[in-house]
Formats: structure tokens, C-alpha cells, sequence
């Protein structure tokens, strides 16, 4: 679904939107690995503290979310403590300028909920918990209550939100708020709560998978995983039963929406930079509500939701927010995951023609092909295969320095999974990119002096220096004869290139390698001339070239439809441009070691791109000139 975003924005800017729920405090103690001094009265080593911030959450960050969206005005309801966090949240509120009039102050023993998260060589510690005893009066009761019905006259919607357990145990508290939304039917009231979604009525539910299987009467835990099938009858039933609209949360795959009009799934986002989802569930809430309370459908809500959750996502050490601006940003750049348990579960897989050629959904567009884009390394040639391997110990020498000894096996081997998840997510990128997202994770570590960090240049250098070595032994061999053409390219693929040639497709070539050194293996491999339409790579400038904008270019200077073009690739970044555009993505799951066969973790990442079709080589080309072209 396309969405207006600004449109949305300028809606949201007239409503008027009330919170009551857990206010809470997260504190961010960044610890320094050297600790502190030793304590004269324990003898024991103390820990250092060497960054800190604090953080609105739980409740008080849906405000701080409600706040960045720019409503007409935001009204916090609930209980601090008169202690030193409850009084930064106010300062917090104060500086967001929202109402906190319906805030009660109570004396000890009352705390403030306040959550403090202690990280150490970016591993978070044990947290320490504030809050969690605490007994609300029934004065400080009535008061809250009295706020709610203030809002539930005079606001375009209400949250409510719970994470504390217990914190609505009090005394005829949730009789009483009941009798308060069974008064105001037909007020947006939108509720998420890990305890009491079966004791509350007349509200729209916000939850997650597990709290939608609970709600239905099965014994589920945190751990346990639910189907989009299973999730989709969870939220029918939960709509059929409240007759409000049901959203479901499901991480990395998105939303599920459940109204009078059906179920819809909302696709989950690809994110290529390291995730925090603390505060994820509450950016969605608040985005949920200022969409619903401004009119939008439950589909378009839900649509503008997901998009502000990522905002969130891509914050780490922090319970972060989604602006208006960077909502805009994002939605101009998001990227979908397509069919994730199709992707996870190659038993799920439909193959057409009695051949390896997979269909990965039944969306397809009917070709009328004109031009093909190919991908190169992985995709055509595997003369570069093994990059990931070169790139890897580069990256990790480079964010360790001389401080690898010092660390702790756990610690490497922690730092080696994000590197491999790195180089995974940015499979088909230019490497001037990668080489870039290395300098921030260099800086991000703080295990080399500021001095000593390269640039994305100097990193590409060590990097290109590395891999041109591999690449070299190779060419030699093609060279003296040793090995030929077939022993470094995919299966048929320069076969099934001559194929679509003859067939009078415009083909352009495109890779995240520098350019020169694309132009030169085309040529040493012999298919060079067959691209027509250009051969395009890195010029280190990636204002002046990226898959993305190549392929739009193509678009526009042909005039073309999405259906006249289709795109070949092996990593993510040219079957997600592909669909962006509306054309054909056929995914190439090979194994480059072989040149032939099936590489199902290729076949993941390809799927979850949004590839039409996987294949893992070329050898059925007859097969797939048929599904290409009918004929």
C-alpha cells in the first residue's frame, strides 16, 4: 500500500491524544571495562560508569512517541514517585510540553518504575528494577480515574498501556474503568497490556502473537512461534468476539490488522543496521492511535505503523521515537520482507515445469520483457567467490586493533556473529558502502583510538588489496589455460545470456564491484559485448551510481513498465530494487563454490528480497525462458 505520509502528518496535528499506563524511567549505564577503584571497606573491584542517560519508557514513551508525530496536544494520566526519577520525568514532559496535570504524585514508599540497563563491551548486564512493589492508594485511584474520563470527553483518542504486573490491582480500580469505557462505546480507545487485554473492555487490542494464542485459550510462552495462518485466526477470533479492530505484532515480520473488512498482513521491513526493539511496541502504539484517531482506516494505520516501529528499531542503547521526518525518510527507502516462512522452509517450496525453478508467490507479473539487469558476482561470474571470507577477518582486525588479546572468547565470538550478519545483510552493495558501515562500527566499539580509524577509503583499500590477491591467482589460471570460462561462471549462465540476446532483450550488467574491474572479468570471461545496455559498477561515489539508481534510470530512459523488465541477482539489494520498480525478480541461490546447485541460505535472503522466482543455476534454461516469456 502506498501511503501520503505527509498527509497523514498534517492529520495527526489537529487530534488531541491521552495516556494512562506505567510511566517509566529507563536509565543507560554504559560501563567502562576497567571498572573503577577498589573499595577500601569491601576490597572489591567497583564498576565505572562511563556514559549515562535516561530515557522515557513504558507509558511515558508512547508520550514521547505521541510528541513526535506533532498532535495538537498530549495528556499524560498516571502514578510516580516523589523521588529523583519520577522528578526527571517530569523535567522530560516539561520539555515536550505535555499536559501533566492527570500525573499523581505519591510519597514513599511509592518508587517510580524505572528500569536501569547496565551495558558492558556493548553485552547488556543483568538490569537493575525499580517499582515493582509499589501500592497506589485509593485516593491516587479515584484521581487517575477522573483524569481518564476527563480525556475520554475531550480527546480524539485514549491509550492505555501496562507492562508493570499488578499495577492495575487496586481496589475497584478496573471495575470502575470498565463502567468508564462501557459510558464513551464509540471514543478510539486503543489498548496494550501484557496482564489484563481479558479484563478490559470496549478497546481496541494492541498485541503480539503469543498474547493473541493466550487470548484464545492456548498455553503459549515467549518462546514459542505462531504461523501468519495461526495469527490471522487469533486476531478473526478476538475481532469476532470485541468487534473492534485487532492488531498483532510480529517482530522482524511485520503486523497483522483484523477489522469488518478481514485480515490483512503487513509485511515486516528488511534492516540492514544493528536493531535494539526496546521501545519498538511502543512507537507502534502510539503511531497506531494518532492514525486511528485522525481517521485513517485500520490497514493504512497499521501500514504507517510498522513503518514508525522501524524508526524505533534502528536506535540502539536507547528507548527511541519516530519523527514525522524520519518516517518520510524511511518509507522513500523501506525495503519488505517477502514470505518469511516460505523462506525459512524449503519443504514449503512449489516448483513449476517438473523442474528447480521455485515460485515463491502467486503474484506475479505477466511478462512482456524488453531489458534484463544482471547482477555479476555470484550471479554470473564466481570469480570473486569467497569475498565474504576475505572481508571478514579485515573487519574484525579492524574494530579489535591490538586489543584482541584482551578480550574474552565470548566477546569475539559475539563481535564475529554481528561482523557475519553484517556482510550477510549487505550482500550486494557497493563495498565503498560496507566499507563505510565498518568505519561506524569501528567508532561504534571504541577499541581504537579516534587517530587510528581509517575512512571508508582506507578500509576498501586494505579490503580490495586483500580480495584482488584471490582474484588474481585465478585470472592467471584462465590465463595459461589452466582452468576455463565454466570453472568460473554460474552453470549456463553465459549460455542462457547468449539466449536472451538472440531473443533481442537489452541486457545491462550491474555490480557493487568497481566498475574497471567489472568491465575487465566481463571481458576475461568473454561476455562483455552481450550487454548492450551498459555495464555499470562502484565509482566510489555512490551519489553517482548504485543499483537502485541504475535500474531507475533504465526505467525512465525506456519508458519502461515494471513487467517489461526483469532482474537476476544473488543477493538481496537487486530483487529488492526489482520490486520497487514492479519487475521481475529471479533470484539465483547458487553455490559458488560449485557453480551449480542449491545454497539454501541464498535461497532465504532471496525469498525474504522478494524474488518471484529462485533458481539455482542456469542448466534448465529452456524451462525458464518459458516462464519468462510464455512461448
Amino acid at each position: 500500500m502506498k501511503l501520503d505520509i505527509q498527509s497523514i502528518l498534517e492529520k495527526i496535528q489537529h487530534i488531541k491524544v491521552a495516556v494512562y499506563g506505567d510511566l517509566c524511567l529507563d536509565a543507560y549505564w554504559i560501563l567502562d571495562p576497567n571498572g573503577s577503584e577498589i573499595s577500601v571497606e569491601t576490597g572489591e573491584k567497583g564498576q565505572a560508569v562511563r556514559e549515562q542517560n535516561y530515557r522515557l519508557g513504558g507509558a511515558s514513551n508512547i508520550i514521547a512517541n505521541l510528541v513526535a508525530l506533532k498532535p495538537a496536544e498530549t495528556i499524560a494520566i498516571g502514578s510516580i514517585g516523589n523521588d529523583i526519577f519520577g522528578q526527571e520525568i517530569i523535567r522530560q514532559f516539561q520539555e515536550l510540553n505535555v499536559n501533566t496535570d492527570g500525573i499523581v504524585l505519591n510519597d514513599a514508599p511509592f518508587q517510580t518504575v524505572t528500569f536501569c540497563k547496565r551495558y558492558l563491551n556493548q553485552e547488556e548486564e543483568p538490569r537493575i528494577d525499580f517499582g515493582f512493589f509499589n501500592e497506589l492508594t485509593e485516593t491516587a485511584s479515584d484521581r487517575m480515574l477522573a483524569s481518564i474520563e476527563s480525556a475520554l470527553e475531550s480527546s480524539d483518542a485514549l491509550i492505555i498501556n501496562q507492562q508493570v504486573p499488578g499495577c492495575l490491582d487496586y481496589s475497584s480500580f478496573l471495575k470502575k474503568l470498565n463502567q468508564l469505557l462501557e459510558k464513551y462505546p464509540d471514543k478510539t480507545v486503543l489498548m496494550d497490556s501484557r496482564d489484563y487485554l481479558e479484563k478490559i473492555q470496549n478497546v481496541i487490542l494492541k498485541t503480539n502473537a503469543v498474547e493473541a494464542a493466550c487470548l484464545n485459550g492456548l498455553d503459549a510462552s515467549p518462546a514459542d512461534t505462531f504461523s501468519e495462518e495461526n495469527i490471522i485466526q487469533f486476531g478473526q477470533a478476538l475481532f469476532d468476539k470485541n468487534q473492534r479492530p485487532v492488531f498483532v505484532s510480529r517482530g522482524e515480520f511485520g503486523l497483522i490488522c483484523v477489522d469488518e473488512m478481514g485480515a490483512k498482513s503487513i509485511p515486516g521491513i528488511h534492516i540492514v543496521d544493528q536493531t535494539d526493539p526496546v521501545g519498538a511496541g511502543d512507537t507502534m502504539v502510539s503511531a497506531l492511535a494518532c492514525c486511528l484517531a485522525a481517521g485513517l482506516s485500520s490497514v493504512e494505520a497499521a501500514h504507517f505503523a510498522n513503518l514508525a516501529s522501524v524508526v524505533t528499531i534502528k536506535k540502539r542503547f536507547q528507548t527511541g521515537t519516530a519523527s514525522g521526518e524520519e518516517i518520510l525518510t524511511l518509507a522513500d527507502d523501506a525495503s519488505f520482507v517477502f514470505h518469511p516462512e516460505l523462506a525459512d522452509n524449503i519443504q514449503n517450496a512449489t516448483f513449476i515445469l517438473d523442474s528447480s525453478i521455485e515460485m515463491c508467490t502467486k503474484e506475479i507479473p505477466d511478462g512482456i520483457i524488453t531489458h534484463a539487469v544482471f547482477d555479476h558476482d555470484g550471479t554470473i561470474s564466481i570469480l570473486r567467490e569467497g569475498w565474504e571470507t576475505v572481508m571478514e577477518p579485515i573487519m574484525m582486525n579492524a574494530i579489535l586493533g591490538e586489543t584482541r588479546s584482551k578480550q574474552s572468547d565470548k566477546f569475539i565470538e559475539n563481535l564475529r556473529k554481528r561482523v557475519l550478519d553484517f556482510i550477510d545483510r549487505t550482500t550486494g552493495i557497493q563495498s565503498i558502502l560496507q566499507m563505510e558501515g565498518l568505519a561506524d562500527m569501528v567508532r561504534e566499539y571504541g577499541l581504537v583510538p579516534e587517530d587510528r580509524i581509517l575512512d571508508k577509503f582506507g578500509y576498501k583499500e586494505i579490503y580490495n588489496n586483500a580480495l584482488i590477491d584471490m582474484v588474481n591467482e585465478r585470472v592467471e589460471k584462465l590465463k595459461k589455460g589452466d582452468a576455463s570460462v565454466s570453472d568460473f561462471t554460474v552453470n549456463s549462465a553465459v549460455d542462457f545470456l547468449h539466449k536472451l540476446s538472440e531473443k533481442g532483450v537489452t541486457l545491462s550488467l550491474a555490480s557493487g564491484t568497481d566498475k574497471d574491474d567489472v568491465i575487465a572479468e566481463a571481458k576475461l570471461l568473454g561476455y562483455a559485448d552481450l550487454f548492450n545496455g551498459g555495464i555499470f559498477g562502484s565509482v566510489g561515489d555512490v551519489s553517482k551510481y548504485s543499483k537502485k539508481k541504475m535500474i531507475r534510470e533504465i526505467m525512465e530512459s525506456n519508458d519502461l513498465h515494471g513487467h517489461e523488465l526483469v532482474v537476476f541477482g544473488d543477493g538481496p539489494v537487486e530483487i529488492k530494487e526489482s520490486r520497487r520498480v514492479d519487475g521481475i525478480a529471479v533470484g539465483i541461490a547458487s553455490d559458488e563454490v560449485s557453480g551449480e546447485g542449491l545454497n539454501p541460505e541464498k535461497r532465504t535472503r532471496l525469498i525474504r528480497a522478494g524474488a518471484h522466482y529462485v533458481i539455482p543455476d542456469f542448466s534448465e534454461s529452456e524451462a525458464l525462458m518459458y516462464v519468462l516469456f510464455k512461448d
